[in-house]
């Protein structure tokens, strides 16, 4: 999951401990939170749209998916005038920290590595704020 450090960083869920992970606008990233993820997934927590986009810790699905409440709400800036309660359009999941990494891992140096080739995060163009990541390409950052 990728978030901007000045928006919310893997500091601010360190110390709130939980949070939901609202505001997803992106039709395939909503289909993964309410389709892909269960209580107990674990996440990487990528820091991306900063001086050094990095892989910085490791966080835990917390709920199941419900709908964001942001979406119905015509101060947030998620607002969306289309989605209505009893049809909602956009889904949420509770994350929690689990922990930092001991050092970031940086995007350019995870380019570098062969063993990290077809990951969803280096494809070149991918925007997407959730991804999936392979079980060996988690075993492989997590080693580092």
């Amino acid at each position: 999951m990728k978030s901007e450090p000045d928006a919310y960083s893997i500091d601010d869920l360190m110390r709130d401990g939980r949070t939901a992970w609202d505001g997803i606008r992106n039709y395939q990233a909503r289909n993964m939170m309410r389709d892909d993820m269960g209580i107990g997934d674990e996440i990487l927590f990528y820091h991306s749209s900063c001086a050094e986009p990095a892989v910085v810790g490791v966080a835990r699905v917390a709920s199941e998916p419900y709908p964001d409440p942001t979406q119905f709400d015509r101060k947030s800036k998620y607002f969306d005038p289309k989605s209505r309660r009893d049809e909602p359009r956009w889904v949420l999941v509770d994350i929690e920290f689990l922990r930092k990494l001991e050092r970031p891992l940086p995007l350019a140096e995870l380019k570098e590595r062969t063993d990290l080739e077809g990951m969803a995060l280096l494809r070149r163009g991918n925007r997407l704020s959730i991804m999936p990541v392979e079980v060996e390409h988690w075993q492989s950052i997590l080693g580092l």
